[in-house]
């Protein structure tokens, strides 16, 4: 947010991959510590150090071991790294292996260690904490720790220690994700305004159906779609925002520091009520809330007229394909969150940190250790989050020229050439968002950007605008972290938790929009008390108390 985005067609890929698209020496204290440091300062040294890590590398990198990114970075710091591979959907269980069998690397680049893991292996001695290495080594991340003090907040244990580093990735459209896309052309085809209320869109989605918006003389629109499990793509959640906060992960709202969950108030049930009768008079596709993104992608791509009217999802590439000569996509813009009956409008919040992907473990000798800890400090420089995304300079990107200006009208720092839309299937310049980076705000938003944000290079620039105009700073004053530190045994009970409920709240939100169950006092009543019998008190209590602990210092 920071999360890769769904695959369409080659050409879209490489557009999707920029959505997501960011040593120094210290004196020692010892003589132990100098001849350490000495041999893995900048340049050549006594000695080359043997860098055993953890990685889980894209697919499309040819080969890790001649891979651009990792010849520069074993050049810079007299390393040769020993890589311990994981890929796709088996690196999660890999790690747990090695962990458990004691057979792990000295460093781990791609951990994805949450915070209870963190601390379940900082106090078993497993991870070394990283607070006194950082103290002496790390340039970059304590400018980063000064640059965004929350940083340092959320990935310090309640013990004071920090065990792992997360990737940064301050993607400011995957901070507000949570977007509803509508069709501008049938707009003005219907001398229609952009709603702004929820009775205006209720009046919009009814014009879309009944008033032959695509020409054909067929009732065949779909008013408003959208998939579930998808990257925000159930439209449900987008529409809860305009009675009460709904962030679709945890549901929780905040008030005065005090933890509460949505999905058993009031409002919640008001909003319900409203997406009934959207659903009820088939103004929402009865599809999109069993749906997966292939099927709604094939909607929004079918041969022949258009169909959509409105659709959910974190970035309308999703739904339509952004391959060249395919322009559908073009007649989208989106829409601010709709004010509500009582005046609620917000916007879903997603920025967060992540889990751990950096840690040095046990198994790290003195000079390894050292060596480890520099990486990770280059590693979060604006330099190497440029690099790893795309490469050495020269072949994908160059520096900006007079002229070309960045999101903000400055001067721009970066050019992004043509040559990078041309990749083929795999590469081997760059290490494709492997391991940790820091790629800021500052950095990501300091590209050449184009004149026309719909033009075929654009589309970052476009999901920027979007954003800016229509969700920046919507989100309640105060929301619950979406990951936050808890001490082992309660990070166990709550993710049990927590599966449980969301799976109740998914259910009976899908069940109650679709009029599978009636919203009478009776049924309500009912759904509320099922709370009881999964623990929410507990359950709150839980995340009351990690917030206190993490955020109350």
């Amino acid at each position: 947010m920071a999360k890769k985005f769904l695959k369409f067609q080659a050409s879209a890929v490489l557009v999707l991959s920029l959505l997501l698209s960011a040593c120094s020496n210290s004196d020692s204290g010892t003589d132990k510590e100098k001849a350490a440091s000495d041999t893995v300062g900048n340049g050549k040294a006594a000695g080359i150090v043997q860098l055993p890590v953890f990685v889980t590398p894209s697919s499309k990198i040819e080969n890790l071991e001649t891979n651009s990114v990792t010849t520069y970075i074993e050049d810079k710091f007299n390393v040769k790294f020993k890589f311990e591979v994981a890929q796709g959907s088996n690196a999660g269980d890999k790690k747990k292996l090695l962990l458990a069998s004691g057979d792990y690397p000295a460093v781990f680049l791609s951990g994805d260690l949450t915070q209870a893991e963190q601390i379940e292996y900082g106090k078993q001695g497993v991870l070394k904490p990283l607070n006194d290495l950082i103290e002496k080594y790390g340039v970059e991340i304590k400018k980063a720790f000064q640059q965004d003090p929350e940083l340092k907040k959320s990935i310090t244990a309640p013990d004071g220690k920090i065990y792992a580093l997360p990737h940064i990735n301050e993607c400011f459209h995957c901070w507000y994700s949570q977007k509803v896309w509508i069709n501008t052309t049938w707009l003005k085809k219907l001398n229609l305004q952009m709603p702004t209320t929820t009775d205006e869109y209720y009046q919009v989605l009814k014009a879309f159906k009944t008033q032959d918006p695509n020409g054909n003389g067929k009732q065949d629109e779909i008013p408003l779609s959208g998939a579930d499990k998808t990257w925000h793509g159930n439209p449900a959640h987008f529409l809860m925002n305009s009675f009460i906060y709904d962030n679709d992960d945890n549901f929780f709202f905040m008030k005065d520091g005090k933890v509460g969950l949505s999905a058993n108030q009031p409002e919640w049930r008001k909003g319900l009520e409203y997406m009934n009768k959207l659903y009820s008079e088939g103004l929402i596709d009865k599809e999109a809330f069993t749906q997966d993104n292939d099927a709604m992608s094939q909607v929004g791509n079918r041969e022949g007229d258009n169909i959509v009217g409105t659709a959910a999802a974190g970035h309308i590439g999703m739904y339509f394909s952004l391959a060249k000569g395919q322009d559908r996509h073009k007649e989208y813009a989106t829409v601010a969150p709709l004010k509500g009956p009582q005046g609620v409008a917000y916007a879903g919040y997603y920025k967060a940190y992540g889990n751990g992907q950096f840690a040095i473990t046990n198994k790290a000798t003195e000079a390894q250790a050292i060596a480890a800890i520099k990486l990770a400090d280059y590693l979060y420089s604006e330099e190497h989050a440029i690099m790893n995304e795309y490469g050495p300079e020269g072949k994908y990107w160059r520096k900006g020229q007079p002229g070309e200006v960045d999101e903000h009208g400055r001067q721009a720092k970066y050019f992004l050439k043509p040559e990078y839309f041309s990749i083929g299937s795999t590469e081997n310049d760059t290490w494709e968002q492997m391991g940790i980076t820091r790629r800021t705000r500052d950095i990501r938003e300091s590209w050449a950007v184009p004149n026309d944000p719909l033009s075929d290079n654009g589309y970052e620039h476009r999901l920027y605008l979007e954003t800016a105009k229509n969700y920046e700073g919507k989100q309640p004053k105060e929301t619950f972290p979406l990951s936050v530190f808890m001490e082992s045994a309660d990070a166990k009970e709550a993710a049990q938790l927590k599966t449980q409920m969301n799976d109740y709240i998914h259910s009976n939100m899908a069940q109650f929009i679709t009029g599978a169950k009636n919203l009478t006092d009776a049924e309500w009543d009912n759904y509320v008390k099922g709370f009881d019998g999964l623990k929410l008190k507990r359950y709150l209590e839980i995340y009351q108390k990690a917030y206190d602990t993490s955020f109350k210092k």
